[in-house]
């Protein structure tokens, strides 16, 4: 999936951080409502204007952000 197609940023929106687009519904609040065990089914029912691809692509994102980061060990 090419999430660059749903996944969007701009300082003028939710203080630039990554939303679906044409929302501002942000990849961190879906990422932060899955990882407290919330379904797909349930996230779609909550933001009936979302599509279960938009939840997918907010996956899919920040799978490559991650991809990308170096961890600094302390």
């Amino acid at each position: 999936m090419d999430y660059k197609e749903r996944i969007t940023a701009s300082a003028s929106v939710m203080l630039g951080k990554p939303v679906i687009r044409g929302t501002r519904v942000t990849v961190a609040l879906l990422l932060g409502k899955l990882s407290e065990g919330v379904t797909i089914q349930e996230l779609l029912e909550a933001y009936p204007h979302l599509a279960k691809e938009d939840i997918l692509a907010a996956l899919s994102y920040s799978a490559d952000v991650i991809s990308r980061e170096e961890l600094i060990e302390s």
